[in-house]
C-alpha cells in the first residue's frame, strides 16, 4: 500500500511539474492519427503528424536529457510495433524490427541524431508493413490482441479474451491461429518476453522479479521461454546490448 501511495504521489508531482512548465502530453487523438497513418502505410502523412507532436515539448522521462529522449523513442517504437501488427504484419517481424530499432536508439548518443531517428523509424516500420504478406485481421482478432496488450501484466485466460472479443472461446482459438499464425498462448508468451526486454535494459530488477511481474511462476521458466523465442538467455541479452553512457 505504501508503494502504491508513493507511485500516486510521484504521478501528481510529475503532473504538477508539467503544468508549471506549460507541458502537456501529445493528445490521444494525434497519437491515434499517427498510428492510423502507419497502419495505412501513409508515410508522408505520418511524418506530418509526427511534426505536430514534436512541436510540443517532450515529457521528461529521465533525469538526464539524453536518457530521457531515448526512453521517449523506445515508447514510440513500442507504439509503431503495435501499429504494424494491427495493420497485418507478422508479430515476429514487428518484434524483430523493434529489437533493431531499440538497439539503434541505445547506441546513438547525439540528441539531434535521435530526433531524426524517430522519423527513420516511421519509414522502417511502414516499409516492413508494405513488404510483408499482410494478414487482414478481422474485428474479433483485433479485439483479442488489444485485450492481450492491455492485460499483459495480469492473468490472461482464453475465456477472458473471448469474453472481451464477444465470441466463443473455441471459435476465437481457431480464427486467431488462422489469422495470426500462432496459437493464443504462444502469442501471449512472445508478447511478455518482448515487453520484458525493456525491464532487463532499463531497470535494476532481478530476473526473478521480472519473471513474477509477467506472471511466470519462477525465474527458470521465464529464462527457458526467453531463450526459446530469442535464442539467448536474459542475461546474455542484457550483456549484448550497448550500455547508455550516462554523464558523458
Amino acid at each position: 500500500m505504501k508503494m502504491k501511495n508513493n507511485n500516486f504521489m510521484r504521478f501528481y508531482e510529475s503532473r504538477a511539474e508539467n503544468i508549471r512548465n506549460f507541458y502537456y502530453h501529445p493528445s490521444y487523438a494525434l497519437e491515434q492519427k499517427l498510428m492510423d497513418c502507419i497502419i495505412r502505410c501513409q508515410e508522408t502523412e505520418a511524418k506530418d503528424i509526427l511534426d505536430q507532436i514534436n512541436l510540443l515539448e517532450r515529457a521528461t522521462l529521465a533525469g538526464e536529457p539524453l536518457r530521457s529522449i531515448k526512453n521517449s523513442l523506445i515508447c514510440s517504437c513500442t507504439l509503431f510495433t503495435r501499429a504494424i501488427i494491427n495493420g497485418g504484419a507478422l508479430p515476429e517481424d514487428a518484434f524483430s524490427l523493434s529489437d533493431v530499432m531499440i538497439r539503434q536508439v541505445e547506441k546513438t548518443d547525439n540528441i539531434e541524431d535521435l530526433k531524426q531517428l524517430e522519423y527513420e523509424m516511421v519509414s522502417c516500420f511502414i516499409d516492413t508493413l508494405k513488404s510483408t504478406d499482410r494478414l487482414e485481421y478481422n474485428q474479433v482478432v483485433n479485439r483479442a490482441i488489444t485485450f492481450i496488450h492491455q492485460e499483459i501484466f495480469h492473468d490472461i485466460t482464453l475465456e477472458k479474451i473471448a469474453e472481451y472479443a464477444g465470441v466463443h472461446p473455441g471459435y476465437l482459438s481457431k480464427i486467431f491461429k488462422v489469422s495470426v499464425g500462432m496459437i493464443i498462448p504462444e502469442y501471449i508468451n512472445r508478447k511478455k518476453i518482448e515487453d520484458s526486454k525493456y525491464f532487463l535494459l532499463h531497470s535494476n530488477s532481478r530476473l526473478s522479479e521480472i519473471a513474477h511481474m509477467f506472471g511466470y511462476c519462477n525465474q527458470s521458466y521465464y529464462t527457458s521461454l526467453f531463450k526459446k523465442y530469442t535464442g539467448i538467455t536474459p542475461g546474455q541479452y542484457k550483456s549484448a546490448q550497448v550500455k547508455p553512457k550516462f554523464g558523458s
